[in-house]
């Protein structure tokens, strides 16, 4: 089956059966390719030299007619769409439904680009002095590296490259090693593209395949202006130093503990479908999973009740397969870390429900488990540390600003939601002195961000912003031109330093 599909998508049988890069599908454990690395001591920095070579070629081409190539590119995923989306189930273990979406996700932003590539604004800035005018204008960056995690495997890359790409940059990609033939198929389909575009430049888009020591030599080289990293609050602590080292831009985009508020007003059913789609899916591996709720006391037992039904009910499989819900771990790492917060969880006063390993016999080289629903005393340090697992910690509260300190209380900021039908509750939810972090949703879950808002959190989450609103100016170099069209020379603030 991967080989058909990795065929349709124009990977060869051969660039996938020799290499040092094992592949094994979370479905069942099977290995699915070897994909050869890249030599951190030679091939990254000559990739990377290519891609100056590039992005001096493809900042001179007119935005509009880049964003031409991003639409072909758009056009390919459209027409590649199941055989993509069914790859990203394969390699990550999403559901088919949520591989398909992400594929769309890349279509999405790909359009939104296209847009942005004629709405790439400057400002003109009133002068002090006579005769002058003042313009704020953007200019092409240089080479970006994108470094992306397992569990967005393509649409990441896209939602950086999409927009770099009509902005006049050029892309590197890192992918998750534990990806790395979903980033292959997408070079492939961005390479379809090229060709009809007839012109771009060779070495516009590359891909760079390894582990952590590749994303290092990539970070460290000071050829490569913004380094996009997506993945864990220790891998950002790790590459932010390195780019900060050289001044260097980062873009992070890095982990989230985000919580849900559930008022005494709200509508229990409509938060009960929000919770479980925001815990379970992807089986808990989003960076904007549902991992903290705090429940009014008076609705507390009611709404837990009903969630322990719906976690009984769930389908737990093999995501390519109709009606399955929850798709497996990564690998056994993922399984191993749950295990260990659940452990933690129940030494420091937790109730836990479900968090066992599930079809064994069936996947016994594969790490299915069942959503986990751990009713805690308090907000512990197993609860404020973000596990990439379905593991959902229930606590109650009082009042409004005790769910709102307790929410804040965590070192990420990535997304936050309320159910509510108290409008001053929603408006404070989302005021200056409410949720800190970087969503706020009101009647609607933490995971599912459109693309047409800028993505991205506060605090140990990294304060990067990707996607949409005005997250493309991250790619560019902003420039402050002043143009003198009199014959006079005035100073600004008004100095005088006569000569004559």
């Amino acid at each position: 089956m991967v080989a058909d599909v990795l065929k349709a998508l124009g990977v060869s049988a051969e660039e996938v059966s020799r290499g040092d890069l094992i592949v094994r599908s979370p479905i069942d454990g099977v290995e699915i390719g070897r994909v050869k690395s890249d030599s951190p001591a030679g091939e990254v920095d000559l990739k990377v030299a290519l891609s100056v070579i590039a992005f001096h070629e493809w900042r001179e081409v007119p935005a509009p007619r880049r964003g031409e190539l991003v639409r072909l590119f758009g056009e390919e995923l459209r027409a590649n769409k199941d055989a993509l989306g069914r790859l990203v189930s394969l390699e990550a273990g999403k559901i088919l439904q949520e591989g398909l979406g992400e594929v769309q996700e890349m279509i999405d932003i790909c359009d939104f680009a296209v847009g942005l590539s004629r709405q790439l604004y400057g400002l003109t800035i009133a002068s002090e002095r006579p005769g002058h005018r003042m313009m704020e204008t953007w200019h092409p960056l240089g080479p970006v590296g994108v470094i992306s995690a397992f569990n967005f495997p393509v649409a990441v890359w896209a939602w950086n490259a999409a927009l770099a790409l009509v902005c006049g940059d050029s892309v590197i990609w890192k992918p998750s090693e534990k990806t790395p033939l979903t980033a292959m198929a997408t070079q492939r389909l961005f390479e379809r593209a090229a060709a009809k575009f007839g012109d771009a430049p060779k070495g516009l888009s590359q891909v760079i395949q390894g582990g952590r020591e590749i994303g290092e030599q990539l970070a460290a080289n000071p050829l490569v202006p913004l380094i996009s990293a997506t993945g864990s609050t220790r891998m950002g602590k790790a590459l932010a130093p390195v780019v900060a080292a050289r001044l260097g831009r980062s873009l992070l985009e890095l982990g989230g503990n985000n919580a849900m508020i559930v008022a005494p007003s709200a509508d229990l059913k409509l938060a009960e479908r929000a919770i479980t789609f925001a815990a379970v899916g992807t089986a808990g591996q989003r960076c904007t999973s549902l991992r903290r709720l705090f429940v009014h006391e008076s609705v507390r037992e009611k709404l837990v009740a009903r969630l322990k039904t719906v976690y009984g009910a769930i389908k737990i499989g093999n995501p390519l397969e109709a009606g399955t819900l929850v798709g497996p771990l990564i690998d056994k790492a993922a399984f191993d870390g749950m295990q260990s917060a659940l452990a933690q969880a129940k030494a420091q006063g937790g109730t836990v429900t479900g968090g066992a390993r599930a079809l064994d016999g069936q996947f016994p080289n594969a790490y299915y488990v069942q959503p986990a629903i751990v009713e805690m005393p308090r907000q512990t340090d197993v609860v404020k540390h973000e596990t990439f697992a379905p593991i959902l910690y229930v606590l109650s509260y009082h009042d409004f600003d005790e769910a709102l300190r307790l929410q804040n209380g965590v070192a990420q900021g990535l997304s936050s939601c309320i159910f509510t039908r108290d409008m001053q509750e929603a408006e404070r939810f989302v005021a200056a002195a409410g949720s800190d972090c970087g969503i706020a949703n009101v009647n609607i879950g933490p995971s599912g961000a459109e693309i047409g808002g800028a993505f991205g959190g506060e605090k140990e989450t990294g304060g990067g912003r990707e996607s949409g609103s005005d997250s493309w100016k991250a790619y560019m170099r902003r420039q402050t031109a002043t143009v003198n069209y009199s014959n006079a020379l005035p100073l600004a603030q008004g100095i005088k330093f006569d000569t004559e």
